[in-house]
């Protein structure tokens, strides 16, 4: 059982560093510097909230191998 949950957790924190690498523009400071946000559109919202999913149930993976195995 505990050699599933490694696999598990492996593939979802490279999907969440892929994810990760994905939403990363190129700069931090000059998007939204006119007062308005940038709104997020089609794939965008797709790929946000996959990365809070994915990292939800990284969270809760490693809670669960910290207190049950």
């Amino acid at each position: 059982m505990t050699n599933i949950l490694d696999i598990l957790q492996i593939i979802i924190s490279l999907v969440l560093v892929a994810i990760i690498l994905l939403t990363v523009r190129g700069g931090g400071f000059s998007q939204g510097a006119a007062g308005n946000p940038p709104t997020k559109t089609g794939s965008e919202k797709i790929i946000f909230y996959s990365l809070i999913v994915l990292a939800i149930l990284f969270a809760a993976l490693s809670i669960v191998r910290l207190y049950f195995f």
